[in-house]
């Protein structure tokens, strides 16, 4: 009898002591490991949320504090970005502080990211592991109506564009979108671009919303060689329209409240940069002058001497995004100047890889300053200050 019941208690000694040690080494594994690593690029994690960090407005103080919180489980159509670097748009400024209206908080900014994908979904083919890869400022949409299959998926026509953070979703565990200030993001593969190995991923963070945000009305423009292009704000978006519309043999000229910034924009290859005062007197002799202009101005001002630079049935595109979407046109004068005005969002994702390639192979890159989490507040400030050279990029790995 004792030797039957030794006999039974050594298959489940062996039990207990196998069941002991998977727990064991189990313990010794990261949560992180468990949901981010894929046995391979075609096998996605196991169904639980990823956790990331980052840092979040809380209120519309503005004031941005470090935030822990998970984002959604990786999809069948999804990639997993280890975020690398994001950059700081003045977009991230206005909605954080509610100009655009009431937002949900806490609530991750940030719609110019930059990573290396570390999982992929089952159905992902536009992706594998360690591919270098950025998201601008969408990250879902319908994907069928004839804007989203035609390239415009910022105008999904059934209202679905998904921006990259602060919209509401039931698919995040926050309830909203949450962007770029983080080291994780989890996104639908096609609202992915692929960074090509030339450029910097510092580099080329800025060109996810600044590059396509002025490159696609710049195209759409089709200015001729020697055409006279005018850019009103030279900021983190101006600075890009200046590089990107000499590059393509336009004689710009560059309209600036701030001074200083004067002997940069000439580096960049501006053939007149006009200083503008509150009189606006400097810009009387350019009366009828451009072809085109591009106004990134993101505050509230008199559009009318802007306007009045660009030449009869010119163009005059405006970009910038004020404070509660407003702006002051004198209607009278619109009429007399007979210059088509319009406005422009961003740009569809075929596009956005199009900036991207372009920039990459024709040496255009921002002029940006690196900074790390601890500095978000400190840049900020210096942003709604003109204070910034003219890109402040985050250093993820700072979070």
């Amino acid at each position: 009898m004792e030797n039957e019941i030794a006999g039974n208690e050594n298959p489940r000694r062996k039990f207990l002591q196998q069941t002991t040690a998977a727990s064991a080494a189990l313990a010794l594994i990261s949560p992180l490991d468990l949901i981010s690593k894929p046995i391979n690029q075609n096998t996605k994690p196991m169904n639980l949320p990823i956790k990331a960090r980052g840092y979040a407005a809380i209120d519309e103080s503005g004031i941005l504090k470090p935030f822990e919180f998970e984002r959604r489980s990786l999809g069948d159509d999804d990639i997993l970005i280890d975020i690398k670097f994001a950059s700081i748009c003045h977009s991230d400024i206005h909605q954080e502080k509610g100009h655009w209206g009431k937002q949900i908080y806490p609530q991750v900014p940030g719609h110019e990211i930059v990573g290396i994908v570390s999982a992929v979904g089952k159905n992902v083919t536009k992706f594998k592991l360690g591919d270098r890869a950025g998201v601008g400022c969408m990250v879902d949409s319908c994907m069928e109506c004839n804007s989203c299959t035609h390239g415009e998926e910022q105008f999904c026509e059934r209202g679905q564009t998904l921006f990259t953070y602060g919209f509401p979703t039931n698919e995040e565990p926050t309830g909203i979108t949450q962007g770029g200030y983080s080291d994780k993001i989890v996104v639908r593969d096609h609202f992915a671009v692929h960074i090509p190995e030339e450029i910097s991923f510092e580099e080329a963070a800025p060109l996810l919303c600044a590059g396509i945000t002025t490159y696609s009305p710049l195209m759409k423009a089709d200015f001729k060689l020697g055409d006279k292009v005018g850019v009103a704000g030279i900021g983190g978006l101006g600075h890009m329209a200046v590089k990107i519309a000499v590059s393509k043999g336009a004689e710009v000229y560059a309209f600036t409240t701030t001074a200083d910034k004067t002997e940069d924009i000439k580096s960049w290859g501006a053939k007149e940069v006009i200083v503008v005062d509150e009189t606006f007197q400097s810009m009387q002799a350019y009366n009828k002058v451009l072809d085109y202009m591009i106004c990134t101005i993101p505050y509230e001002f008199n559009v009318t001497p802007y306007i009045m630079s660009v030449k009869p049935y010119g163009t005059f595109t405006l970009v910038g995004m004020p404070i509660n979407s407003e702006i002051t046109i004198n209607n009278l004068m619109l009429s007399f100047a007979r210059v088509n005005f319009n406005a422009s969002l961003i740009g569809g994702i075929p596009e956005t890889q199009e900036v991207i390639d372009y920039c990459s192979e024709n040496g255009i890159r921002p002029t940006i300053e690196i900074i790390s989490a601890e500095q978000i507040n400190e840049a900020w400030e210096k942003v709604v200050n003109k204070e910034a050279r003219y890109r402040y990029v985050i250093d993820a790995g700072t979070f």
